[in-house]
């Protein structure tokens, strides 16, 4: 059984979108896959098997101010704007909707992952936790802290799966995985440094103290399941792919140029996945 886990990392995804559409065009079939935040957009596309809408999501809609900007953070009070990117634009009667039949009937199983806000413990919820129209889970692992509000499902808040399991390769395994390819979106030899989470921390301590605990030991977290999957990829168990350059991006800087590059990269490197598998 082959797996595929999808990091994340906002705008720079772009680069696993690229695999994916890749994998699509090319019959490179996962039968388990594990998407955290923009991995998780990524991945129910991947199974709805739909090559080309994550690209035009990050390349074209992300633009509109609709899509995030200041305006819905004075209007709504989340940045980014949730219910119009997983409502108006994905539902069955939006602009550029889910195949939710052609996922609903696949045979690939997935685990979408998001940070429970009064634990902070992972949450990891399946292609089950899905219905037409509702994709809040999909919401839930990919909603950022400090200018969002927390993704409610059930009752419960929910923040970035990236916080609590930042590369949830052992899932995959967990799940009967022989070999697993690992989606990174910055280049392999980057490490995570505490101090960039500091601030973040901080300003979470007051309302969310669990969530702020993790912040300040994702570093930690990310550095050692880099380490674990760097060796396991010495074994021939996993392949990492990740972009040579980032090209200046960040999480949610709007560079179509940049973003361009990076999809262009995904789809380079997935070639090495023919021989992996």
């Amino acid at each position: 059984m082959i797996g595929v886990v999808d990091v994340g990392g906002g705008l720079r995804d772009v680069y696993g979108a690229g695999v994916f559409d890749f994998c699509m065009g090319n019959a490179i079939n996962f039968d388990f896959c594990v998407g955290v935040s923009a991995g998780a957009a990524n991945i129910i596309s991947y199974i709805a098997n739909q090559p080309g809408r994550n690209y035009r999501f990050y390349t074209e809609y992300t633009f509109r101010d609709e899509y995030m900007g200041a305006r819905n953070l004075i209007k709504n009070g989340s940045f980014i704007g949730y219910d119009y990117i997983y409502g108006t634009l994905s539902n069955s009667d939006g602009e550029d909707p889910i195949d939710y039949a052609t996922f609903a009937k696949s045979d690939k199983r997935a685990l979408f992952v998001a940070t429970e806000v009064e634990t902070g413990a992972p949450t990891y919820f399946t292609n089950d936790d899905i219905s037409q129209d509702n994709y809040r889970v999909i919401m839930a692992s990919g909603c950022l802290p400090l200018i969002e509000r927390p993704c409610d499902i059930d009752g419960n808040g929910y923040y970035d799966g990236g916080i609590s399991d930042p590369i949830p390769f052992k899932k995959a395994f967990d799940a009967g995985c022989d070999k697993v390819v690992v989606i990174l979106t910055r280049p392999r030899d980057y490490y995570r440094d505490s101090k960039d989470d500091e601030i973040s921390a901080k300003l979470l301590e007051r309302h969310y103290p669990e969530v702020a605990k993790r912040v300040m030991r994702r570093a930690d977290l990310y550095n050692f399941q880099m380490d674990q999957v760097k060796e396991l990829e010495k074994d021939g168990k996993a392949l990492i792919l990740a972009p040579k350059d980032i090209e200046g991006m960040t999480t949610l800087k709007r560079d179509r140029d940049a973003m361009e590059k990076l999809y262009s990269y995904g789809v380079s490197d997935a070639e090495k996945i023919r021989d992996f598998i």
